[in-house]
């Protein structure tokens, strides 16, 4: 039995037809495409820094397709390239965030990747400080649930993120007030070269859900429909007014922690057998060819496609200019307009 076919005919029960999964996987290949660009980027010295979501593209789109998007309220990681790409986040707009430049939607070049907001598109992210986005995620969910808002918010974060006090603090206040947002655990077993079995004593995160008083759900990362459907139950729960779910998300993590890891830790070994039975891209591109969805001719389009996108998004950004130093305090609230 193939891998893929654990999820053979999965798409009715989900209620995605082969058609929209052959558009994730454009999205998801143009993704890869994006994240392997970004880390060549960095080798030549043209962004300062990235972080790989290799391993955990399913569990990122999967989890967004299943929200509403330009309603719900999402609450990124530094990781989450693919939820930002599901979103409507375009590649230009990210290769300007890497880079830096003016124009960029996030943080208008003030921050790293993805670090800032785009309210147009509900994406928050305000911190790199692991974890510190789980409260502010929290006080978003209760203010919606003040404002007897439908919306819904989602917070994610790693198995490392899942450690500091932050992630406790939420997850109690939301559990005590019953708050609609959704705790979304991208666990790849690493907080960066720290394993699992040495940052907690249980071997699924989504047990810590009980202590809280309301549901924890673990879900196979590498499958796209598993983790649509469980987002989707969620979602539900919370407009319906029973408030959080944790939910985690068993994913690989393919690449270093960052482009400054050498990942020695882990050993090449390791990583290239997660290559072979964990990588989310190879699994749906099995699933499509099992379901007659895709031929070898479609897929080399998609590639070319998502290649050329890649293409033109890095050229925009070499030619972008960078911000106006001039604008460099706007949005700052400065100790002098305090006192006046």
């Amino acid at each position: 039995m193939t891998r893929g076919s654990t999820l053979s005919r999965q798409h009715e029960v989900v209620g995605l037809a082969p058609a929209a999964l052959l558009e994730l996987y454009s999205l998801m290949t143009m993704t890869r495409l994006f994240d392997e660009r970004v880390w060549t980027l960095n080798r030549q010295g043209r962004i300062a820094i990235a972080a790989s979501c290799q391993g955990h593209e399913a569990a990122q789109m999967g989890s967004a397709l299943a929200l509403r998007r330009g309603h719900d309220l999402f609450f990124i990681y530094y990781r989450d390239l693919a939820v930002s790409f599901t979103l409507g986040v375009t590649p230009r707009e990210m290769m300007l965030s890497f880079y830096g430049k003016a124009g960029e939607p996030f943080s208008g070049g003030r921050q790293v990747f993805m670090h800032g907001c785009y309210p147009t598109l509900r994406i928050y992210n305000p911190s790199n400080v692991v974890g510190a986005h789980l409260p502010q995620a929290a006080g978003a969910a209760l203010a919606t649930k003040m404002r007897r808002e439908d919306a819904v918010v989602i917070a994610y974060f790693g198995d490392g993120g899942a450690s500091p006090g932050d992630c406790h603090e939420a997850m109690n206040f939301a559990g005590v007030h019953r708050l609609p947002i959704i705790f979304f655990c991208e666990n790849n077993g690493w907080a960066i070269s720290v394993p699992q079995r040495r940052q907690m004593a249980i071997e699924d995160i989504a047990q810590r859900a009980c202590g809280y008083g309301f549901p924890g759900v673990t879900v196979d990362g590498t499958d796209l429909l598993a983790v649509y459907q469980a987002t989707r139950e969620a979602a539900a729960r919370a407009r319906r007014g029973e408030g959080p779910t944790l939910i985690e998300a068993k994913v690989a993590r393919l690449m270093p922690h960052t482009t400054d890891d050498s990942d020695l830790y882990r050993g090449k070994e390791y990583v290239e057998a997660l290559r072979v039975t964990r990588d989310p891209l190879q699994r749906l591109k099995e699933y499509l060819r099992m379901e007659g969805a895709m031929d070898q001719s479609t897929e080399e389009d998609i590639v070319e496609r998502a290649r050329q996108a890649v293409e033109d998004a890095t050229a925009y950004a070499e030619t972008a200019p960078w911000p106006d130093p001039a604008e460099l305090s706007e949005h700052v609230q400065s100790s002098e307009r305090q006192v006046a």
